[in-house]
């Protein structure tokens, strides 16, 4: 939703005008930047008004993040969850969309998310937003394929369960 209304924003379109008039309580920085919360995100994907003012590009890409929030990050995972993942990135990329982390993290790990999203805590998802906050800023919003294999092992070295033992094998001279 961030990427998508940050590039409303930059194009200056009318479907984000639309977005500032429905939402007059929030800031124009805030919907500039496109900080949204739950309930927000829940009315304009219920808002058929909406999709009169996209237009086709802008709509495409609306639709597979529709689908995408219906079919993949609710209770049940939809057994096409790979084909609304790679739909929602080709039409975001078509819209002009910048990627974030959040985005590649999701492309890159399909197979690590469970078949029940909906159950995970929200401490859980604090914690998650919390690490990608610190890699979006050790990175400086730079992509490579070195950061996923840098947050797996900042989570296995950051677990209270595991005893870390250095134990060489091999010989020093």
């Amino acid at each position: 939703m961030k990427q998508f209304v940050k590039t409303l924003a930059r194009k200056n379109s009318e479907s984000f005008e639309y977005v500032k008039a429905k939402f007059t309580k929030i800031t124009e920085v805030k919907l500039k930047e496109g900080v949204f919360v739950g309930p927000q995100i829940k009315e304009l994907l219920k808002d058929n008004n909406f999709l009169t003012t996209l237009d086709e590009t802008e709509l495409k890409a609306w639709e597979s993040f529709k689908w995408l929030c219906e079919n993949f990050l609710g209770n049940k995972k939809s057994p096409e969850f790979r084909n609304g993942v790679k739909c929602l990135l080709d039409s975001y990329a078509a819209m002009g969309c910048r990627m974030s982390l959040k985005v590649h993290f999701l492309d890159s790990h399909l197979d690590f998310f469970p078949e029940n999203l909906g159950a995970v805590s929200g401490e859980q998802g604090e914690r998650f937003h919390q690490d990608i906050a610190s890699m979006e800023q050790r990175y400086q919003g730079f992509w490579n394929a070195g950061m996923l294999a840098d947050y797996c092992w900042m989570l296995y070295r950051d677990d209270p369960q595991k005893k870390h033992q250095r134990n060489s094998k091999s010989q020093k001279f």
